[in-house]
């Protein structure tokens, strides 16, 4: 009897365990095979801009072969003489992109303040909060059909007395008719906002509650706490998410289409019309038979892209920077 039972405890034993080197080789083996799933995603992701590029890069070679560099200081563009230059489209791309992130980042800087401190009462921040980011939520479209039809007569006499009173600065030296590239800066600075109030609202609210607490007990005032304190350990934060608002402004198509103007040409007026390279591409992209006309279109593309890769690139250096000496 006694023999019995130790064999059955030493069966019994055993069985436990192979049980256990079992689920021990199974759980190994998921781990691995959830490290090899997760590596060809990140090449996956790694590789589709270049795969991209590439293919862009391919569709231009008509252009690249006929123009060269010269293509990014040209200003002719002339479909007709199959004579093509991108530098009014880039400028039209930085400057209506850098108006609206002038615009956006202190308005969305402050809704992120006054919905993450203490400044307002809880039941005031929260609803203040989803409004601005339900923004982010409307297409492109009804915001340019917004802008056409609704902002551009609204600003009719903001653009009428800013050439009224200070035409004697260029940037304000034309006479307006409506769509421009302030307008277009202030549309892309509405669809923008969203993304730098929700980030640097979490940056804000990622920050310790130890650091204002020390402010306040050393004697620093709410707005003293704010300004010294809280914003600068947000600062690398906030201008990560600005960097990410300054890459959607520069690749916005649809609403700035309708706001520009797309008029081809550099006036440095912010109140005279004028083009990006995304409006350009929707607007000729589709009536394009060319393989110059076609390639001059891809070689602008292909321009959008290396401008957007490296503000994002200066954006990751500008943050590490910024973390490190924060």
């Amino acid at each position: 009897m006694g023999n019995f039972s130790e064999q059955s405890y030493r069966s019994n034993r055993q069985s436990f365990t192979d049980t256990g080197n079992v689920q021990d080789l199974l759980s190994h083996w998921s781990d691995r095979g959830f490290q090899g799933l997760t590596f060809v995603a990140a090449l996956i992701t790694a590789a589709v801009p270049f795969w991209m590029s590439a293919l862009i890069f391919q569709q231009a070679q008509p252009a690249i072969a006929k123009f060269g560099l010269s293509f990014l200081w040209t200003q002719d563009w002339n479909v007709d003489q199959n004579i093509f230059g991108a530098l009014p489209y880039i400028y039209g791309t930085l400057v209506s992109s850098a108006i609206a992130l002038v615009i956006a980042l202190p308005i969305g800087v402050a809704v992120a303040i006054i919905t993450s401190e203490d400044v307002f009462p809880s039941w005031l921040q929260s609803p203040i909060a989803v409004v601005v980011e339900l923004i982010a939520a409307i297409p492109s479209v009804i915001v340019g059909l917004w802008g056409r039809f609704i902002l551009i007569p609204a600003l009719a006499p903001l653009q009428e007395f800013l050439f009224g009173h200070f035409k004697w600065l260029p940037i304000f030296n034309t006479q307006p008719f409506g769509p421009s590239m302030l307008m277009a800066g202030i549309v892309l600075a509405i669809m923008i906002l969203p993304t730098i109030a929700a980030i640097s609202r979490e940056v804000l609210r990622a920050i310790s509650q130890d650091l204002r607490n020390g402010a306040f007990a050393l004697g620093s005032t709410q707005w003293e706490t704010i300004w010294h304190i809280t914003l600068p350990a947000a600062a690398s934060g906030i201008f990560g998410g600005a960097s990410l608002a300054l890459g959607r402004a520069l690749g916005e198509t649809m609403a700035v289409t309708m706001v520009i103007g797309n008029v081809t040409g550099i006036d440095v007026s912010l109140l005279s019309p004028g083009n990006t390279i995304p409006a350009l591409l929707a607007n000729q992209f589709s009536e394009a038979t060319d393989p110059v006309h076609i390639g001059a279109l891809m070689y602008l593309a292909l321009v959008l892209f290396l401008v957007t890769l490296t503000v994002n690139a200066l954006a990751v250096v500008m943050v590490r920077f910024l973390t490190r000496h924060a």
